[in-house]
């Protein structure tokens, strides 16, 4: 299918004048200019000063200008401790992870299990998906806003969920496919049924049924090996066709479904340079990892990549297997551990493929309690404010 683009257009921001206000003789692209210059966690409090700047920090202008002028990459985590009654995230700089710290305590539902961490989707944008269950929540963890949405319109009782953004209509989505409940095996005749789509933000609040042409059975989340991962509007998903294991995608802007057709049967999926690409977790190899990149979803044209990365057993140590999560915004690949060590910093080895220099970034501990931790990278902090 052919994308029509859209051309961009930046709307005006016209707000009446408020006797009341005192801050209404402030013009307004003055106000918008210092807004972007405030922290993220002081611009999602200033919503209370007045009505004028409630509208202004909640529009999707000033949200994508924010973005846009302020948005260092970070890293989040989301922790869980079998001792602890309580489920964070923490973020921290991606470059200094000692510095900006921010955490947001959540409570865990009594019915979740110890691996509810796998429970979240990538973030994007600065939002957070969250499954519970038939439940989805969004979030945002800089301001540490929850919302769950409506009840998915199902029989099924089994719920796989991926999060996305279609940057042509400026809106946030979540898919969901039901299945039976359970453990999801690649030899089950069962297919995922249900495709529902929900688009945070607009008037109908409301799940929307979507056809899809290709029957298909994504595994049980257990990493992040299936959460999927979205790209220029596309969200990629593994998922088994009649035992054989296959690459979804999923079009944000058109919501229609298609199928890649895999060169080697692997369901790791990471960002390389901007293209979806598949690789094994753990690496093989301490020094190398191969990748299939694809180069043309509408040819089903893929590319094979190996690289070689000096020093990564020194610097990473012997009893470590490792997972190569793909290319962040500043042009790194990135190595994490393939699992952490209780009571262990946890680190990865950042490489610059130019340069040929690889160094090992440590983060602070969260604890000597036993944890159940996920990582993600390029996070960035938002003051948007969630609307179902």
């Amino acid at each position: 299918m052919k994308r029509v683009k859209r051309k961009e257009t930046i709307q005006c921001l016209t707000l009446k004048e408020d006797e009341n206000d005192p801050f209404s003789i402030i013009p307004l692209d003055l106000i918008v200019e210092i807004l972007l210059k405030v922290p993220t966690k002081s611009v999602a409090g200033l919503v209370f000063v007045s009505k004028k700047w409630l509208s202004i920090i909640s529009g999707k202008y000033f949200i994508s200008q924010y973005l846009q002028a302020r948005s260092p990459p970070r890293l989040l985590f989301t922790v869980f401790s079998s001792g602890m009654t309580v489920q964070f995230l923490h973020s921290c700089s991606q470059v200094d992870p000692s510095s900006d710290r921010h955490r947001v305590n959540i409570t865990p539902e009594k019915k979740e299990k110890k691996n509810h961490v796998h429970a979240f989707s990538p973030p994007i944008r600065g939002l957070i998906c969250r499954q519970m269950d038939s439940r989805v929540m969004i979030g945002n963890p800089t301001t540490g806003q929850f919302v769950t949405l409506p009840r998915l319109k199902t029989r099924r009782r089994g719920v796989l969920s991926f999060f996305g953004y279609d940057p042509v209509n400026d809106a946030y989505k979540v898919l969901c496919l039901t299945v039976l409940r359970g453990r999801q095996e690649r030899e089950s005749q069962v297919v995922a049924k249900d495709h529902q789509v929900y688009t945070l933000g607009v008037a109908q609040q409301k799940w929307r049924m979507v056809e899809c042409k290709h029957p298909h059975l994504p595994p049980t989340p257990s990493s992040l090996t299936n959460k999927g991962i979205c790209l220029n509007g596309v969200l990629y998903y593994y998922a088994w066709i009649k035992k054989e294991g296959a690459l979804i995608s999923f079009d944000l802007i058109s919501e229609e479904f298609n199928v890649v057709k895999l060169p080697e049967d692997i369901h790791c999926l990471v960002n390389y340079t901007g293209k979806v690409a598949t690789t094994r977790w753990p690496t093989g190899n301490y020094t190398e990892v191969h990748l299939w990149v694809l180069e043309d979803a509408s040819k089903q044209e893929w590319s094979k990549v190996s690289i070689c990365v000096p020093f990564l057993r020194e610097l990473a140590g012997k009893n470590h297997g490792f997972r190569f999560r793909g290319t962040v915004s500043t042009g790194e690949l990135i190595f994490s551990p393939f699992s952490s060590q209780n009571k262990a910093p946890f680190f990865f080895i950042s490489y610059n493929l130019k340069e040929n220099k690889a160094q090992k970034v440590v983060v602070r501990e969260f604890g000597s309690l036993s944890y159940y931790m996920e990582v993600y990278f390029d996070h960035v902090e938002s003051p948007m404010f969630c609307q179902i």
